[in-house]
C-alpha cells in the first residue's frame, strides 16, 4: 500500500491510499485514473521493490518526469521528490501538504516542458533557401502549441470525445486561433493550414494527405522535416513537413497504442500496421541519431489477383499457370527476394489459388496479409509488455498452428528459429505451406534456412538441417525490383535431392535483362513427371524454349 498527493494544474489536490503496482492512466481500468488528453492511457506504474517504491514511465510520449528530469525508471521515491505526469503532479503522503507550492511547480514544470520542445524543434528548422521549405511552418507549429493550450484552458474531455468530435472542435479552434492572428492567407491556404494543424494534433500528421493518395506506394520519414515518397518505384521528396519532432512521436504513438505494441526510450523500435493493412516500421532516439524516423509501405485497397500481376509484366501467364498447379499439387514454395521486391504482393496471390474448401492458417510478426481467401486464420506474434514478460514469437505461434488443423500454414516472413518448426510441419504432413525470406537469390535463400535453423541451437548437424530442407522445400521463386521500379520474378528452381551434402536445384526459368522478360531455361520441370495427364503444351514449350 502507498498513499499519495495528487496536485493538479487546475489547483485541486486529493490524497488516496494505493494498492502497489498502481498504474495512473487515462484508461478506465488504472488505479489511478486521470482523464486528461495529456496523460497516456497507461502513463506510468509505482511498484514496491527490496529497497522501496520505484516509478517507471510505460511508454508516454510526454513522458514522466521526476524533479524536473524525464526519466524512464527512477527509484526508491523519497519524500522530497516530486513526480510529474501531464497535468498532475504526485508525493509521498509522510509529510503535510502544500497547496500554495504545488500548483506553481507544476506550471512552472509544465512550461518549461513546453518550451523545451518549442526549443528542440526549433534546432531543426530549414533554412528559408531551402527548396521544400514551407513559408507557413513557424506559423503551424504556433498553431498546434496554441490548440494544445487552447484545449487545455478549455478543459476539453478528450477520452469522452468521439474521433469526429474531436475533429470539429479541434477545427474550430484553429480557425479561431487564425482569425486572433490575422494571418494574410488565401482561403485555400487557410484550408490548408487548418487541416495539417488538425491532423496533426488528432490524426496521423502530414502523413494522411500521403496516405490518401493513391500513386505513393511507400512513405520514408527521415526526420519530421524531411519526407521521401515513392510513386512508381522512383524515390521524390515531398514539400511536407511536421511542424516538429513531438508531432512525429505523437503521431507514432496514436498508430502503435491501439495495437498494443509501444515505442519510447526504452524501447525505440517497433513494426506495426495501420488499420488498412499498410506496413509501418519506426525507430526513435537513440537509436535514431537525427530525430524519429518511420517507413511505411502501402499495400492497394484492391486485393491484387494473378492477372493483375501478368498485366504488370511481374510474371509471364505461362508461368502463372505453372504455379497455379503447384498450388494445386500442395507443393511447399518458398518466395525469396530483397526488400520491396513484392515478395508479400506474391504470397497473397498464391494462397489465394489455394482450394476454397482448405483452411489456411497465417503467422505473422506484424499482420498485413490480405489472402483473398473464404477460410483464413491470421495469427500475430506479441511484443514483450514493459516488465519483459508476455512475448509470443512467431515460433511458438507455429507450434500452436499445427493444432488448429490447418490445411495450409503461410508464414509473412521467416527470419529466425521459426525455420526449423517450419521445416517440421513440412515435413509431417502439411504439405502445400508458403513462406517468404529475404535473399539474394534461390541458393542465398536455402543458405539463409540454414543458417536460421542452426540459429534454434538444437544442436543438428549441418547434414541432417540439408536433409530436413531438400525434402521440406519443393519451389523457390525469386523475385527482384528492377532499376525502374518494375518488380518481376527472375528465378524459379526445383529441389532435387542432396547428393555429397548439397542441395541439388534445377533451374526452370532464366530472366533477360536485355529485353527485361522471364524465359524458360530449356528444361522440363521433374513436377510434371508425376501428373497423370500431360501438361498444357503452352506451358511445357515456354519452359523447353532456348
Amino acid at each position: 500500500m502507498i498513499e499519495l498527493d495528487l496536485f493538479f494544474e487546475d489547483g485541486r489536490c486529493k490524497r488516496g491510499k494505493f494498492e502497489v503496482p498502481v498504474v495512473l492512466g487515462r484508461a478506465p481500468e488504472c488505479g489511478i485514473h486521470v482523464s486528461h488528453w495529456r496523460i497516456a492511457r497507461q502513463h506510468l506504474r509505482i511498484s514496491l521493490s527490496a529497497d522501496g517504491f520505484h516509478v517507471d514511465d510505460l511508454g508516454s510520449i510526454l513522458g514522466t518526469r521526476v524533479n524536473g528530469h524525464r526519466v524512464v525508471r527512477y527509484g526508491p521515491i523519497k519524500e522530497t521528490d516530486e513526480i510529474f505526469a501531464g497535468p498532475c503532479m504526485l508525493r509521498l503522503a509522510n509529510r503535510a501538504v502544500s497547496e500554495t507550492v504545488s500548483q506553481e511547480a507544476i506550471a512552472d514544470e509544465v512550461q518549461n516542458s513546453i518550451s523545451g520542445e518549442q526549443r528542440n524543434a526549433s534546432e531543426h528548422i530549414l533554412p528559408v533557401d531551402s527548396p521544400v521549405y514551407s513559408t507557413h511552418h513557424a506559423l503551424r507549429k504556433e498553431l498546434r502549441f496554441a490548440l494544445i493550450k487552447a484545449f487545455d484552458l478549455r478543459r476539453v474531455d478528450v477520452a469522452s470525445l468521439s474521433e469526429a468530435a474531436l475533429r470539429a472542435q479541434a477545427h474550430r479552434c484553429v480557425s479561431e486561433l487564425l482569425d486572433q492572428r490575422q494571418a494574410v492567407l488565401n482561403e485555400t491556404e487557410r484550408k490548408k493550414i487548418i487541416k495539417l494543424v488538425v491532423d496533426e494534433a488528432i490524426g496521423l500528421g502530414v502523413i494522411e494527405t500521403l496516405l490518401e493518395d493513391a500513386s505513393i506506394t511507400e512513405i520514408m520519414v527521415n526526420r519530421y522535416d524531411e519526407i521521401f515518397v515513392e510513386i512508381e518505384g522512383t524515390l521524390q521528396r515531398n514539400e511536407l513537413q511536421f511542424s516538429s519532432e513531438e508531432a512525429v512521436r505523437s503521431v507514432l504513438e496514436r498508430i502503435v497504442h491501439p495495437i498494443g505494441r509501444r515505442i519510447d526510450e526504452a524501447s525505440p523500435m517497433v513494426d506495426a500496421r495501420l488499420p488498412d493493412g499498410s506496413r509501418l516500421n519506426a525507430v526513435l532516439p537513440p537509436v535514431a541519431i537525427r530525430g524519429a524516423s518511420f517507413t511505411i509501405r502501402k499495400f492497394p485497397l484492391k486485393r491484387l489477383q494473378m492477372h493483375d500481376l501478368i498485366d504488370q509484366e511481374t510474371l509471364p501467364s505461362e508461368l502463372a499457370d505453372f504455379l497455379y498447379l503447384c498450388i494445386a499439387l500442395r507443393l511447399n514454395i518458398l518466395v525469396s527476394g530483397g526488400t520491396g521486391s513484392g515478395k508479400t504482393t506474391l504470397l497473397n496471390v498464391l494462397a489465394g489459388l489455394v482450394e476454397p474448401t482448405q483452411r489456411i492458417v497465417t503467422i505473422e510478426d506484424s499482420a498485413e496479409l490480405l489472402i483473398n481467401h473464404p477460410h483464413v486464420v491470421t495469427l500475430e506474434a506479441r511484443v514483450a509488455n514493459s516488465e519483459g514478460q508476455g512475448a509470443i514469437s512467431i515460433r511458438d505461434l507455429v507450434k500452436n498452428a499445427l493444432r488448429m488443423r490447418p490445411d495450409r500454414i503461410v508464414i509473412g516472413e521467416v527470419r529466425g528459429p521459426e525455420a526449423l518448426d517450419l521445416l517440421a510441419a513440412m515435413n509431417t504432413g502439411h504439405s502445400g505451406s508458403i513462406s517468404t525470406l529475404h535473399a539474394n537469390g534461390p541458393r542465398d535463400a536455402l543458405s539463409r534456412l540454414e543458417t536460421m535453423v542452426l540459429s534454434s541451437n538444437v544442436g543438428l548437424p549441418l547434414q541432417a538441417i540439408r536433409e530436413q530442407i531438400g525434402s521440406a522445400i519443393q519451389l523457390v521463386v525469386h523475385q527482384k525490383r528492377l532499376p525502374n521500379g518494375r518488380r518481376v520474378v527472375t528465378d524459379v528452381v526445383e529441389i532435387l535431392r542432396v547428393e555429397s551434402g548439397t542441395i541439388q536445384m534445377q533451374q526452370l526459368t532464366r530472366f533477360d535483362y536485355f529485353q527485361q522478360k522471364l524465359r524458360g531455361a530449356g528444361l522440363r520441370p521433374i513436377l510434371f513427371e508425376s501428373l497423370d495427364e500431360s501438361p498444357e503444351p503452352m506451358m511445357l514449350n515456354w519452359f523447353l524454349q532456348t
